[in-house]
């Protein structure tokens, strides 16, 4: 690929996404980092891109809220994640979600499912499910956040934990094989603790972006959930601690033919 092409198809993947890291365009393109880097620099010098830490992003986003950028960021393998959760859903059943640009995206996987009770702290998940097909949706009281539009805090752990629900889904920040699943929130962390606590089924979803990192705030260990859910397989060590605790991993990209 000639260097203008490369960046047309650096432009066409931002305005995709909204925001990629330097490694991701290196393996999409087939390049090495440093190629990447020296293709980026007129670009950052023309304007046509931000460059941040590890990555690069479109100017125009750069005022959106945090959660409507993210809900850019790997698109196509939280929708991939999404749909495949969603098939395993029937029309009747119980659902509790917490925040994340994942469970959103699962919520609108969800409209074609009838008469759901829905359990959420997310007011753009509440808005996307209720009034529609019959469905019966509990939101969660409390303070909204102003970036996620979520209800966090006492009154909304207080409030969720009154429920048991057939499928208890939530999403998170980073994975790490030693400490499980984390967040960079401590009243998201807590919330999503108490979520998967009330579900016959506890899922956690999460793009393969998340594997490595680590978060601030434990959520729970391996044994503190039934199935993970994501696009890529994990990393060895990630997954031999999810055989472990005796979790099933699912990936869209096996079951979803993505």
């Amino acid at each position: 690929m000639v260097h203008s092409k490369r960046h047309g198809e650096i432009l066409r993947l931002l305005k995709e996404e909204g925001t990629v890291t330097i490694a991701s365009l290196a393996d999409r393109l087939g390049v090495s980092l440093e190629t990447v880097r020296r293709d980026v620099k007129p670009l950052t010098r023309g304007g046509s891109i931000l460059k941040m830490h590890g990555a690069v992003g479109l100017p125009a986003m750069a005022g959106e809220a945090p959660f409507e950028r993210r809900m850019r960021e790997n698109a196509d393998a939280k929708r991939a994640i999404a749909r495949m959760v969603a098939a395993t859903i029937r029309d009747g059943e119980s659902i509790m979600l917490d925040t994340g640009t994942t469970t959103s995206f699962l919520a609108r996987e969800l409209l074609g499912h009838r008469r759901l009770t829905v359990v959420t702290n997310s007011s753009d998940i509440a808005r996307t499910l209720a009034t529609v097909n019959g469905n019966k949706v509990y939101m969660a009281g409390g303070e909204l956040r102003s970036d996620s539009g979520a209800a966090l805090g006492v009154s909304a752990i207080e409030f969720v934990s009154r429920f048991s629900v057939s499928h208890a889904v939530i999403s998170i920040g980073a994975v790490d094989a030693v400490t499980g699943v984390m967040d960079y929130d401590l009243e998201e962390a807590e919330f999503a603790r108490m979520v998967l606590s009330r579900g016959q089924r506890s899922l956690v979803i999460t793009d393969h972006t998340k594997f490595g990192r680590q978060g601030l705030v434990q959520v729970c260990g391996f044994e503190g959930f039934s199935e993970l859910a994501t696009d890529r397989s994990p990393p060895r060590d990630i997954a031999a601690a999810l055989a472990q605790a005796g979790a099933r991993l699912s990936i869209a990209d096996d079951e979803a033919g993505i």
